[in-house]
């Protein structure tokens, strides 16, 4: 899975900064048929979590009716320079993960 990750390299102490995702995974709300009338199975991202130095900031819970290719945007307030981990969790055992660093000045 490829993911977009749009975070500030660089902000201020107390500045809130604007974070922005963007994955590729092929979804199935389940509620579709093959040619033949077989059901195809729901695969679908089901969460996402944001976690700035190990603290979570942002969750979101996913449903069939979302994008193919979801789109998420957030804001949060720069405290102190770290790492934001971005983990995607899905049907199916599916998951992926990405991670971007922000300097705090």
């Amino acid at each position: 899975m490829a993911a977009l990750i749009n975070v500030p390299p660089k902000a201020r102490r107390g500045e809130i900064i604007e974070i922005r995702t963007l994955t590729s995974h092929i979804m199935e709300t389940g509620f579709r048929h093959t040619a033949d009338g077989a059901l195809v199975p729901r695969d679908i991202i089901t969460s996402f979590t944001c976690r700035y130095n190990g603290t979570e900031i942002f969750r979101a819970d996913l449903f069939p009716a979302i994008a193919a290719n979801p789109y998420l945007s957030f804001f949060t307030v720069a405290k102190q320079s770290g790492k934001f981990e971005f983990e995607w969790i899905g049907d199916n055992g599916y998951s992926s993960s990405a991670s971007a660093s922000i300097t705090v000045e």
